[in-house]
Order: structure tokens, then C-alpha cells, then sequence
């Protein structure tokens, strides 16, 4: 959030709260909230026209279970940077967010509203100027609703405030409640407390006036269509540190490119694949591993055209234990067909695709049949370790495995691509590594660029790097699966599933390529330290279901 609307919310939030009532209401503030809290009850004051809303906890006791991962080092630079920000913010007023702000706040939501059409008296242009435009576009509006979960220590607060220098308080009535306009650095922002339950808070007037509106009667986020159950279910993530709603995927897309000055208008092919997806919640959340996010979108049966297949997860054990990156999955060539199919709506994809078949008739290679044809099993691309040959600068290689059930044609199209290469004055060598067969292109003085062989009768692998291809054939060391950073990584994310990412950040910034991009940044290097690893997987229960599900893990503090 920009600076100007950050520093709105000090101020604005101590004067609205005094227009919830007076130390006479001591009994009534005493009280309990509630649970006025909660997402739901805070999307019953959003105006139904929100694109979307994230809905963040303030419960201390979630939050401090971040204090169980990390080294003592990064946790100092994460104290210290929350501290700096607790300065930024409040270095104009005498407010302690422990203190003043942190007793009486409940949950918040965030939520992201229609631009306001620009009227022409609106625009600041000279007079005579020509071509006045109309209709300009502007950002979406930002609405934020506190919950007040103990309204004696909001009084207290809000009594403090009335004593603060440096800002100036404007009082308005709307609908029957009380606004307040707080001017500060020359940037109005504005406020209300409805039904001493929530505080409304928006930098544009308008967007608290359709709050009053909806808390009035008018359909609100919670009502609109899509939003109720994603509300209600939000997403199982143990310690929810947020929770964030989407209930109109399709036409939260649509608006916000209508809203921005760069965006083009989506041609209809693109907003019939947005309309695949009906709407999306997502919830953060810490557990034992670490940071964990889980996100659900609801699809359309009848539009959703991929035909999800979940991965045996077998091919991982092709890699060695070293790998520290892995992208697997399963069925390329679904997926390629899926890609011609959808390319026929998409006249340039059409295109593209053409110039590359015809690129490749040239060489003798069919690119649906050869290439993409025979990868119809379990595929994974791994980056391993090795300062050899080639490798040397990067310090690393990478290899490509494939299940496939059409041998043949895998093995016709290597040799096409080995008699390819041998017209490029690349030596094509054969030689055995553990027992296996393996083709070589290799370079004078440099070794071997590139090696492919089969692993057995259904698998097949292409490795850069003389030195990853013994490592990949010879198979001396115990595979990625028997990691105990792979298992940590991977092992709670959701299973069956569609394949992995993978990625372990111990060996990874280690690498001498990678090095060189954070050596000079020592708080780079500090947060890194704490984390052991990153892991992605997706999975579909149905045609109108897809999870995705990430993982930050991170290492346990010390003790």
C-alpha cells in the first residue's frame, strides 16, 4: 500500500472510534464483541461490488508461531525490520501499536472495490484544452474493516488520539452515521464505526458510503453470489494467518484490466478461458513444517477442457540425492494437445505453432509426433550439482527423464536429432555407465554437452552435461526420494497430485551462479539460512475442483 494511504490509518481509526459512544457507554464497552471479527461478519460491511477480499487474523498467538523456525540471527532482522516499520508508521503521533492498537483490534479485511468513474468537473485541465477525456481510468478503491473485539480499550485509544497533534478531524453525517474526514500531510482519508462493531476505513469517501449503504440494507460481499460458501468454508490451514476470497475470478480479471491505463481489452477467446474458473480462495497458514498455502478454485465442468491425471510419483527415485531443483509431472503430450486444441481459437498461437512445425519439417522432425507425441508418461527435469567439464562456471547441469510407452518412436526421433547434430561438427560418441548404453555430444576440449540413454525399457533421460549423465545412468548414490530434505519438503504436501516443485534452498545457495547474486546482500544470506526448502504440488478431485498447495519450510529454531 502507498505511503500517503498507509499513514491514514493511525488517525483516522482514533476518531472514528469516538463516534461509537462516550465513557457513559463504560457497561456496553465492557462487553464482549461479539465475534465481529470473524471474515464473514466482516464481509456483511462490504458493498457486494468488491472484486475480492483478504481477510488477515491479529491474534498474537498465531503469529508467534512463526518464532518457532529460524535461526536466531534472522529472527533479529525480523524484529528489527517490524520495529522500523512500528517507527515509520507511527513517527508522527505518540501511538504504541502494542500498547494503543493491538488489545482493542480484531481481524482484517481488506477489500479491493470498482474504481469511481472520473467526471469531466473532476479533471484539473485548462480551459479550452481539446479532446477532454470522459472517461479516464483509475485505480480500484481500497476499503478496510477492523473488527473491535474489545471496545473499552478502542475508547481508551481513541481518547488518547483526540489529543494528537498534526492532524485535522472533519465531521460529516451520512445515512445516519457519522464519517470522519482526517486530513494529514494534505491527504484526506475517512472513517466510521458501524454498530460499535467494526471500523470502516477507505482514502475515498465514496467507498465508506457504500459501506454505511450496505451495512443499511444493501447487498454486501457476503450476499454476492460465489462469495457465501468461500466465506463460510475458507480453506483448512492450521494457524490461518489470512484468508483471501475471490468470488468472480473471470470478473475480477475483466475489471482490473479495464481499470488500468496499460492494460488492452481482453479478446473474447482470453475471457472465455478466465470464465474456466468460477472463484478462488486461498488461506496462509504455519504448522510444524512452516508457512503453508493452500488455494481452491471452483471450475466450470463444462468449460474446463484439461483432463487432469494424477502422477505415480515413481520418477523421482531417478534422481540422485544431490538434485537440489525438481519440476515433475505427467502426460506432456495431453498437455500439448490441450495447447493445439486451444490454439485454434488464438489465430497468433495458430500461427506460432505452424512456423514451428514448418521450422522442423526442414530437419525431418514431425513436432507433434516426434517430439511431443511419445512423452505420454511420467516426465520430471531435475538441476544437480557439478562443477565439471561444461558445468564448471554454473556449477550445476540439469536432466530431462521420461516414461513412455512408445519406445520406438522416442528412439527414432533421438537419432534423428544425433544425425542433426553431427552436421553441426558435434562428435556423436557411444560409451556404457553402469551398465547402460548412453549416446554423448560431445565438444573438443570441452567433454560432453549433452547425453541421453535408457534407464530401462519405458524410460528414457537426456542429461547436460557429460558428468550428470553418469550420475543419472550409473545410479551409485541413494535417490532424491530417500532425502530427508525431499521428505520435509514434500512429504505433507497433498498426494495423489499432478507432480512436484521442489527446491532446497541449503544446496541451492551454494551454487556458485547463485552465490554471486547474493554474496553481497549479508540479509539476503541471513533469511536464506532459515529456510530448508520449497515445495509446490496441485491435485484435481473432479472436473470442477483444482487444489494447489505450497509449502515454505522452514528450519526449527534452536534451542
Amino acid at each position: 500500500m502507498p505511503e500517503s494511504k498507509s499513514k491514514f490509518f493511525i488517525p483516522a481509526v482514533g476518531v472514528a472510534v469516538v463516534v461509537a459512544g462516550s465513557i457513559a457507554a463504560y457497561t456496553y464497552f465492557k462487553g464482549p464483541s461479539g465475534g465481529s471479527s470473524d471474515a464473514l461478519g466482516s464481509a456483511k460491511v462490504v458493498p457486494s461490488t468488491a472484486l475480492m477480499a483478504t481477510y488477515i487474523t491479529t491474534d498474537p498467538e498465531v503469529w508467534a508461531k512463526l518464532q518457532q523456525f529460524g535461526t536466531p540471527e534472522a529472527q533479529k532482522l525480523v524484529a528489527k525490520g517490524l520495529e522500523n516499520f512500528n517507527k515509520q508508521m507511527f513517527s508522527e503521533s505518540n501511538v504504541s501499536y502494542e500498547k494503543d492498537i493491538k488489545p482493542w483490534a480484531g481481524g482484517v479485511m481488506i477489500a479491493v472495490l470498482l474504481p469511481n468513474p472520473v467526471k469531466p468537473a473532476q479533471l484539473n485541465v485548462p480551459s479550452g484544452a481539446p479532446n477532454v477525456p470522459t472517461n479516464l481510468q483509475q485505480k480500484p478503491n481500497i476499503l478496510i474493516v477492523v473488527g473491535i473485539k474489545d471496545k473499552l480499550s478502542a475508547l481508551n485509544f481513541a481518547n488518547k488520539l483526540k489529543s494528537e497533534k498534526g492532524a485535522k478531524f472533519q465531521e460529516s453525517d451520512y445515512q445516519g452515521q457519522k464519517i470522519i474526514e482526517t486530513t494529514q500531510n494534505g491527504k484526506p482519508t475517512y472513517s466510521v464505526v458501524l454498530n460499535n462493531s467494526h471500523l470502516v476505513l477507505a482514502p475515498e469517501k465514496q467507498a465508506v458510503e457504500q459501506a454505511i449503504d450496505t451495512f443499511k440494507g444493501q447487498s454486501s460481499f457476503a450476499s454476492k453470489e460465489g462469495a457465501g460458501s468461500i466465506l463460510s468454508k475458507g480453506v483448512d490451514v492450521k494457524n490461518s494467518l489470512a484468508q483471501i476470497y475471490v468470488p468472480d475470478y473471470a470478473g475480477m480479471v475483466q475489471q482490473l484490466a479495464a481499470a488500468s491505463p496499460q492494460a488492452k481489452q481482453l479478446p473474447p477467446q482470453a475471457l472465455t478461458q478466465l470464465k474456466q474458473i468460477k472463484s478462488v480462495v486461498a488461506g496462509i497458514g504455519v504448522d510444524d513444517a512452516g508457512v503453508r498455502v493452500k488455494a481452491i478454485a471452483n471450475l466450470d465442468p463444462q468449460l474446463n477442457k484439461f483432463q487432469y491425471q494424477s502422477s505415480p510419483g515413481k520418477i523421482v527415485g531417478q534422481f540422485p540425492t544431490d538434485t537440489f531443483a525438481l519440476i515433475s509431472g505427467n502426460g506432456i503430450s495431453r498437455g500439448w494437445e490441450a495447447l493445439v486444441e486451444q490454439s485454434k481459437d488464438y489465430p497468433e498461437m495458430k500461427q506460432a505453432l505452424e512456423q514451428a512445425r514448418s521450422q522442423l519439417k526442414f530437419v525431418n522432425i514431425d513436432l507433434d509426433k516426434d517430439i511431443f507425441g511419445w512423452m505420454n508418461g511420467e516426465f520430471a527435469f531435475g538441476a544437480i550439482p557439478s562443477n565439471q567439464g561444461v558445468l564448471a562456471s554454473v556449477g550445476f547441469g540439469g536432466a530431462l527423464v521420461f516414461d513412455t510407452s512408445d519406445r520406438k518412436t522416442a528412439e527414432a526421433t533421438f537419432t534423428k536429432l544425433d544425425t542433426l547434430a553431427k552436421t553441426q561438427k558435434i562428435n556423436i560418441a557411444n560409451r556404457n555407465i553402469g551398465g547402460k548404453d548412453v549416446t554423448e555430444w560431445q565438444i573438443p576440449q570441452q567433454g560432453a554437452l549433452l547425453a541421453h540413454g535408457w534407464l530401462d525399457q519405458d524410460t528414457v533421460f537426456v542429461a547436460v552435461g557429460g558428468p550428470i549423465a553418469e550420475v543419472v545412468a550409473a545410479r551409485k548414490n541413494p535417490s532424491l526420494d530417500n532425502s530427508d530434505t525431499f521428505k520435509a519438503v514434500t512429504g505433507s504436501l497433498q498426494k495423489p497430485n499432478g507432480g512436484y516443485f521442489y527446491l532446497d534452498m541449503d544446496k541451492t545457495k551454494t551454487l556458485p551462479l547463485i552465490n554471486s547474486l547474493i554474496s553481497s546482500n549479508a540479509d539476503t544470506i541471513t533469511i536464506l539460512g532459515s529456510i530448508r526448502g520449497f515445495g509446490v504440488t496441485a491435485t484435481s478431485l473432479d472436473k470442477s475442483t483444482s487444489e494447489l498447495e505450497m509449502l515454505l519450510a522452514l528450519k526449527p529454531t534452536k534451542k
